[in-house]
């Protein structure tokens, strides 16, 4: 979410509906910058509990190894805590049409056109949501944990840590970090897809770093039990993904009745996936019950690109510096180059 450009955006909405959207979107994101506290201000409290403390403890070492080894930015970002009192920093919808992995775009003056309408309060992102599937359209309301303002926050304490993840796993946690740290390095305002795939690999290759370096035998492999069920999540989904994008863009007279089958065929393919080799783990059960054409068009959003960017990573021979310039570079170029380019074996 672009939030720096709300204050731009505000004189040039014409309808009531936007100007209305936009500044609870502003309005939101000071409150939630306005809460946190700086770490060491935090730690100090004599009502912290210890679990608390560890995990910031935890936050700003990773927040230097992330500086040092990773060379992100070295700002303010992630030396503050903020707890909001709820499971979520904000809610997103996300729509596509019925017979259709394209997401419905938002534009805005300034901002440009988005994927998704964020909320700073679940009940609006819900309303939004009836409003959408009565129009006929197939949608998503999600929690997201963290966002990132691109380092244009600094001026106010830049991003900061919340309790919606600061109680991640290490590996997850450290992963969220770098994630959100890569949208300030590189950002194309015309591409999401590019956008998250890098900062997905930043993540992905960084929080292997971290745990090879600093996590304990036993923290290492509870993340790569997570990693490896994770990974035959993606492959399956990808899979159900790509039936379902041929079946859209042929000519078949019954996509209706056939998307609905390939929907029953995930379904009962993750019942055995998960009872076969997850022994009956449940933790991707509200996934699949609520899965349709906009929770499938949002993973193409984070994942389709992130092989290219792993590639390239190590094309560059795992030097950060280097590949941090190189994405620059490529978020610069026109759509049709960037896209070309990345995809070019070398």
């Amino acid at each position: 979410m672009r939030f720096w450009l709300l204050l731009f955006s505000l004189p040039l909405l014409g309808g009531c509906g936007q100007l209305g959207y936009l500044s609870q979107s502003l309005g939101g994101h000071l409150r939630l910058v306005g809460a946190a506290k700086p770490v060491e201000e935090v730690l100090r409290q004599q009502d912290l509990t210890p679990t608390l403390r560890e995990r910031l403890l935890l936050s700003q070492r990773m927040r230097d190894f992330a500086v040092a080894e990773l060379k992100l930015p070295d700002n303010n970002s992630y030396r503050r805590y903020a707890d909001l009192h709820r499971r979520a920093a904000v809610w997103n919808v996300v729509a596509t049409p019925a017979l259709s992995l394209e997401l419905k775009t938002w534009c805005f003056p300034v901002m440009g056109c988005v994927g998704y309408r964020g909320y700073f309060n679940e009940a609006d992102a819900k309303a939004l949501s009836e409003e959408l599937k009565a129009e006929g359209m197939e949608v998503m309301v999600y929690g997201v944990p963290a966002y990132s303002t691109l380092g244009w926050s600094r001026m106010l304490g830049g991003d900061p840590l919340l309790n919606t993840f600061i109680g991640y796993p290490e590996g997850e946690l450290a992963r969220m970090i770098f994630h959100e740290l890569s949208h300030q390095v590189a950002y194309s305002n015309d591409d999401t897809g590019f956008n998250e795939a890098y900062a997905t690999a930043v993540e992905r290759l960084g929080g292997a770093q971290w745990l090879r370096k600093h996590a304990s035998a036993e923290e290492q492999q509870r993340d790569a039990l997570t990693q490896v069920q994770r990974g035959q999540f993606r492959a399956l989904t990808q899979r159900y993904r790509e039936q379902l994008q041929a079946l859209y863009a042929g000519a078949a007279a019954n996509k209706a009745e056939r998307k609905s089958a390939l929907f029953g065929a995930l379904r009962a393919d993750y019942q055995r996936m998960k009872l076969e080799q997850w022994a009956g783990d449940a933790r991707y059960d509200r996934w699949f019950a609520e899965a349709n054409n906009a929770s499938f068009a949002l993973m193409s959003a984070y994942d389709e690109l992130v092989p290219a960017f792993e590639a390239l990573f190590h094309r560059l021979g795992d030097d950060w510096p280097r590949f941090h310039a190189e994405v620059k570079r490529l978020a610069a170029l026109p759509r049709p180059e960037r896209r070309a380019a990345l995809a070019a074996p070398q």
